[in-house]
Order: C-alpha cells, then structure tokens, then sequence
C-alpha cells in the first residue's frame, strides 16, 4: 500500500492531520532451520522477509491511545489510555503494542504522552511468519522514535519476548522477536539462543529462490500445543539433570543423548528432547554448509529436520506434510520444510529459478486434491530488521 493511502487511511480513521505522523516498519521471519530449538538453549537459522508490518504514528497531547489495524477493520479503533495497560480479551490484536508500552515504560523507557497508531501489514494472517513479533517491534522502534530514547536493540528484544511470554502468555523463545529486531538485507542469523551470540551469514543464491507455501490452514499458536511441547522439553531436561550437569537440551549432542536417554522415562518426552537435540546439531551443521555454499548439503539438512517435526516433535500435520513431501518430489528442489511453530502455517522450499512455475502448478495441484483448497506462494526476499522509514510526513 502506498504512503498515500496511508495517510488518508490515517486521516479518515482518527479524524487527525498528519502533520507530527512518522512511518515504521518491522519484517515478517521465516526460519530457515532450527525449529523448536530455542526455548530449548539452542541454535536457530532465522531471516527478516520483505513481508511485515507498517505503523504510521503520532503523538497526542493526552494519554488517551487509539490502535487502528487495516487488517482487521471489523474491530474499529481500540483505544486504550497510558495509566491502563493491563492485557484485556476485547481489546484483541491491540494487546500486543499495549504490552510493548508496558513492559517498557516499566523498563525506563519514558512514554510522556498518548499516541494514534495505524497499522498496515502485509503478512498473511495466521501464517506462522511472526506477525505479532513484527507488531511488537515496530511498535518498539516507534516509541523510540517518537520519544527520543535510544534503547539497545537487543533490550527491546527481550522486551518483546517477554510481552509475548508474561502479557501475551504464549511461552515462545527469542528467535522471532531477534530475527525481526536484527535481521539484515541478504543475511540469515544463525543465532545461539542461550548467549544471544550471532553471526550474519550471507545468503547468496543466484540460481534460486526462497518460497514460502502457505497451507492456508490458520493456527492461533497460543491454542495450540505450543506450550505442551515446551513443558514436555522441560521434563525431559529435568530427567537427564538427575544425572548430568546441564542447563538445557542445547548443551548436549547427539552422541551425549544417545547414551543419556534411558534418563527420560517418559516415551514421548524421550522423542521431543530427540529432536531438539539433533535439529541443534543439524543447525549448526547448516552454518558451515553455507560457508561453503553447499546447498545440496543445506537442502538435506532441511528435509531432515521437518523428518524429525513430523514424527519426533509431530508438529506438521496433514497439509505441512502434503506439500513438503510434495516438493520433495519436483524438480529443482534442494530442500523443503515447514517453517514456524507449526500445526499449519508455512512451509518454505529453495528452488532453482528455471523450475518455479512448474514447481508452484504441482504443488497447488497435489494440495488441491489432497487438501480440497489450495495453498498460496511467496517469493522470500531476505531484507531489514524494525526500522524508522520516514522521519516525518509531509
């Protein structure tokens, strides 16, 4: 959408000028690898996308805030006010930029005035691209913006994880908040989840490209068995602490579980602690596959860890499997997997250029008749973290 109609959306909406209105923008993520590893202490593969979300804010002169999202228009204006911050059920997709006022007026960010806030995103809902952490992050950039603190990126970071985690009450790791926050055009993080070490990794794929295939299937992640997972992690950690000196299933490899696992008596909890351990070590295995532009090696490595989603971690489900087994099957893949929490969302293939429309007419074909609808392509261009994108509008 252009920054004209946004104005005008902004103008109509809060029956405002937008003379002191200044524009923002945080990105969507995929996970290249890495899934379900970073509650659990360990590496993860993210990248910002091109998708994301747009606020458009100004400052008022009370303490009185209105939320206005032109993704769900049926809700109308939100309004909130400075003193009352407390998570409400009606006040819908608006507590997650409530909470980020919150958490960091509490955190010593000082929020002297009310504000209109319009938000425009292009991330498809219900996806699994992190579009509430997008939301959380532009409007952390915004704040800082409009009134003139700086705050590490990493800070605002773990604020934004911590709204999704105290007020949102979602139990999701840092790597969405991260990836949308320190995402850098044409670069993957490969991010260790319990130091917050990260290093930029180049993706350079002249002969491919990133898709991103929606299942079209929502999922709302805090009603899902998100959480569930976590705690049967949790327990299987507290298993293997009964014999050996570990802060998380990221400190183990492979090799050190296998000789541990009769620790977890738990069958089920036994096969959850089995993934996170091997999709740690293929994360890191994807680092150094990179470094040396194998992508073969790095397309394996992705069919491998949606394996192991699908029959350790058993977060894929029907229409995830359908088109990842799918892909597997056409030419010009070098690898596919879901991407996200799972239990619908996304799933993302590299493909060589020459194969796309082929590759996107079969898939939609197979899923059709599987499925009984089809699924929608994104082309993934791997941009900017949360930033400022006009300092005023004129």
């Amino acid at each position: 959408m252009s920054l004209k109609k946004l104005q005008k959306e902004f103008e109509t909406i809060f029956n405002e000028n937008i003379d002191n209105a200044r524009l923002f923008f945080a990105p969507g993520r995929i996970n290249l690898i890495g899934e379900h590893t970073d509650y659990n202490g360990g590496h993860v593969f993210p990248a910002s996308i091109s998708f994301g979300t747009y606020a458009l804010a100004a400052k008022r002169s009370d303490n009185k805030l209105r939320f206005y999202s032109m993704n769900f228009p049926d809700s109308g204006i939100i309004e909130g006010d400075l003193n009352k911050l407390n998570y409400s059920d009606k006040d819908s997709w608006a507590n997650f930029p409530k909470g980020m006022i919150k958490l960091m007026s509490e955190n010593g960010c000082h929020i002297s005035s009310g504000m209109d806030i319009l938000y425009n995103g292009n991330i498809p809902n219900s996806a699994g691209l992190s579009s509430s952490a997008s939301i959380e992050m532009v409007t952390g950039v915004l704040l800082e913006a409009l009134f003139e603190f700086e705050l590490d990126r990493i800070d605002m970071v773990k604020i934004a994880q911590k709204v999704e985690n105290d007020y949102i009450g979602v139990n999701s790791g840092i790597m969405d908040q991260f990836a949308v926050g320190m995402g850098k055009k044409n670069h993957a993080i490969h991010l260790n989840t319990q130091s917050l070490e990260y290093t930029y990794a180049p993706i350079e794929l002249p002969n491919h490209s990133i898709i991103i295939i929606n299942t079209n299937k929502s999922r709302a992640l805090a009603d899902s068995k998100y959480n569930e997972r976590r705690t049967q992690c949790e327990r299987a950690l507290a298993d293997l602490q009964t014999n050996l000196e570990i802060n998380s299933l990221g400190d183990l490899t492979p090799e050190e579980f296998e000789s541990h696992k009769h620790l977890i008596k738990n069958v089920t909890n036994q096969k959850r602690a089995k993934h996170a351990i091997y999709e740690n070590a293929r994360t890191l295995d994807a680092l150094e596959k990179l470094k040396d532009n194998n992508l073969n090696g790095f397309g394996q490595l992705m069919n491998e860890s949606h394996l192991s989603l699908q029959h350790d971690y058993e977060v894929t489900g029907k229409e995830l499997d359908t088109i990842v087994e799918a892909a597997w099957e056409q030419e010009g893949v070098l690898g596919a997997r879901m991407t996200g929490a799972g239990f619908g969302g996304c799933a993302i293939a590299i493909v060589e250029n020459a194969e796309l429309d082929n590759f996107k007419q079969n898939i939609n074909r197979i899923y059709l008749e599987k499925i009984g609808y089809e699924p929608t392509f994104y082309t993934a261009s791997i941009g900017d973290g949360a930033k400022k994108i006009i300092e005023k509008v004129i």
